[in-house]
């Protein structure tokens, strides 16, 4: 019987040890930014960009909307497309690290994890942007162990993870997408982090156009109800 439970308990470890490493709110392995503290306002992020021409429909529809957002960019796809991540940011919006080529970060050595991070804020850079300007960060996956939050944060990274999840990357329609982030928003009501996708990091060009209509229906949706539409930036000002 000891040994059983024993073997039991030392499942139940690995398997809280495994969420820790991709569960988007645990805090085990370090602290991360998941949501907010101001019901009335919701982070739309969208990770993997820039792509073409998905974000950049995007930029219209929040802009109609006068609404921000933040964008986790692919340092590949942002030296591919400097005119779009500029265009980001013209339009106000919050910009962050979200490596050079995506991978899982738990599998990484440290050096590799430096160097992702490294070569996406250059490219960054070399569109036209300021250091200061792009100091969140967000594992691709989610995937983080100790030393990948604490590497970020001593590169002087905010690491950024999220409370809702719109499934946008396997979604067979805008309204699966709407179905699953307005659950998990009406149920919280927090300042919720929505996590969906303006890119794919198998390739560029991925198509989103599933994303963009549910983009539009979660801005109508909640601007009549109140809501702000608010970048990273303004959510942990107004936690703070």
């Amino acid at each position: 019987m000891l040994g059983l439970l024993t073997a039991v308990a030392a499942g139940a470890a690995a398997s809280y040890a495994g969420y820790a490493t991709m569960g988007p709110e645990s805090q085990l392995y370090g602290r991360t930014l998941t949501h907010g503290g101001d019901p009335g306002q919701i982070a739309l992020t969208y990770d993997d960009g820039p792509n073409d021409p998905h974000t950049l429909h995007l930029l219209d529809l929040l802009a109609r909307y006068n609404a921000k957002a933040t964008f986790f960019l692919i340092g590949k796809y942002a030296a591919k497309r400097p005119d779009i991540v500029r265009a980001i940011h013209e339009a106000g919006h919050a910009i962050g690290n979200h490596t050079y080529s995506h991978p899982n970060l738990i599998f990484v050595s440290p050096g590799r994890l430096r160097q992702e991070l490294t070569d996406c804020a250059k490219a960054m850079a070399d569109a036209g942007l300021e250091a200061g300007e792009t100091r969140l960060f967000r594992p691709p996956f989610g995937g983080r162990r100790p030393d990948v939050l604490s590497t970020a944060r001593g590169m002087g990274l905010l690491p950024v993870m999220w409370s809702v999840t719109g499934y946008d990357w396997s979604a067979a329609s805008a309204g699966a997408i709407i179905g699953k982030v307005t659950r998990q928003v009406d149920r919280h009501r927090r300042g919720e982090v929505v996590l969906l996708h303006d890119g794919g990091h198998v390739a560029f060009g991925t198509d989103r156009s599933f994303t963009v209509e549910a983009t539009r229906r979660l801005l109508q949706k909640y601007a009549e109800e109140g809501r702000r539409f608010v970048s990273v930036h303004d959510l942990v000002a107004a936690k703070s």
